[in-house]
């Protein structure tokens, strides 16, 4: 059985890999990962994680490249971003209560961010691609795979 099919939601560090750690051991599968999901159109980014990266790589670019990157990701990787990234939008709501709810199953508020707007935005998601997929599990109804994980499966 392989991933179950339509949106594919990427995790931040999936990207953090691609653009920041050539070297890693699992740079060239995340690159065929995110070339893959390119020639799909099925590959998708929530708003809360474009603006995660944003924030990991605000440390090395400078505010203009941090501009290009937030409007120019999705032209970039061919993928969307959910909602539909706009300077003077409000970021969906997320009410407290299922914040902690889902910080009770110890999670970094980061995650519960993410958790919340795959909920909120994406109901239907079906996978969730994340190489910290320990974080994800058992907080969210979606399957949670690494990007070589995914390549395993689709090939079964």
């Amino acid at each position: 059985m392989g991933p179950r099919q339509g949106l594919t939601i990427i995790d931040t560090n999936v990207f953090v890999i691609d653009l920041r750690y050539r070297r890693d051991k699992n740079f060239d599968i995340n690159r065929e990962f995110l070339e893959n999901m390119s020639k799909s159109g099925l590959g998708v980014i929530t708003l809360t994680n474009l603006l995660e990266l944003c924030g990991i790589l605000s440390f090395n670019l400078n505010g203009q490249e941090l501009t290009e990157l937030f409007f120019h990701f999705s032209r970039r990787y061919k993928i969307c971003v959910v909602p539909t990234p706009q300077i003077k939008q409000y970021l969906p709501t997320v009410r407290v209560e299922d914040i902690l709810k889902i910080i009770s199953l110890k999670t970094s508020l980061g995650d519960v961010l993410f958790i919340g707007m795959i909920k909120n935005c994406l109901p239907l998601a079906m996978t969730i691609i994340s190489w910290n997929k320990e974080h994800l599990t058992g907080r969210i109804d979606s399957e949670i795979v690494s990007p070589k994980d995914f390549f395993k499966m689709k090939r079964r």
